[in-house]
């Protein structure tokens, strides 16, 4: 049987590597191996029109957005705060229009901290802009607990609360239309979100490519094969 096909989104960022400066289309190496190690094929889908969406979708087996930059404030309609980064436009175009598709085409879905963040501003939510707690600073991931809801898509995959490794100053404030709350932080940040209806459908706020636990991308890898 061939392996699900998963796209993962990318940056699109200033890069250097041997003699070369360039624009580069990049993402962490964790990723594609996080997708190998779980059963999948991965395939990189770098920012495009956003009108190609649909027909990338369709080539897909599941769909991951990964982590980045903070959303633009834009589009949940708010100012943007002193603390929230630079925008980066091609990438939150791209990537809502590929969430709008999955979604619309009942492909299983992944969203991955910025990826968590983007699908609950998608369905119109939005985000606090600004919080303490969940970095180590600069470029270090701290590990702090995740307690799952019970009787949720994250509870059947990962029942127990654990530490998981985080990365983010924004978080969701107010949940999109017809996701819910499945897992929360000692501080009672929302952690993972899912949404009602037969598709598979998650984001978590926490970074599995950066841990050794498998059992999230395993659960979007077995909904591609079952689709």
């Amino acid at each position: 049987m061939a392996k699900p096909l998963i796209g993962v989104t990318t940056y699109l960022e200033p890069a250097a590597w041997g003699v070369w400066r360039l624009p580069a289309a990049l993402l962490p190496a964790g990723y594609p191996r996080l997708v190998q190690a779980a059963g999948g094929t991965a395939v990189l889908l770098p920012p495009d029109a956003p009108e190609a969406a649909a027909e990338v979708v369709s080539r897909l087996d599941a769909l991951v957005v990964a982590g980045g930059a903070d959303v633009e404030p834009v589009h949940y309609g708010a100012e943007p705060d002193p603390r929230t980064g630079p925008p980066a436009r091609e990438r939150d175009a791209w990537e809502l229009a590929l969430i709008d598709a999955a979604l619309a085409a009942g492909a299983p879905l992944l969203g991955i901290c910025r990826g968590m963040q983007l699908l609950n501003v998608h369905l119109g939510g939005t985000l606090i802009q600004h919080l303490d707690g969940h970095t180590a600073g600069p470029g270090e991931f701290v590990h702090h607990d995740v307690k799952p809801v019970p009787d949720t898509l994250l509870a059947a995959l990962t029942p127990e609360a654990a530490a998981v490794p985080s990365y983010h100053h924004q978080a969701v404030d107010r949940l999109g239309r017809g996701l819910a709350p499945c897992a929360h932080a000692e501080d009672g940040t929302v952690e993972a979100v899912e949404a009602a209806g037969p598709a598979w459908v998650l984001g978590v706020q926490w970074h599995p490519e950066m841990g050794h636990d498998l059992r999230v991308m395993e659960g979007l890898v077995a909904a591609a094969r079952a689709r």
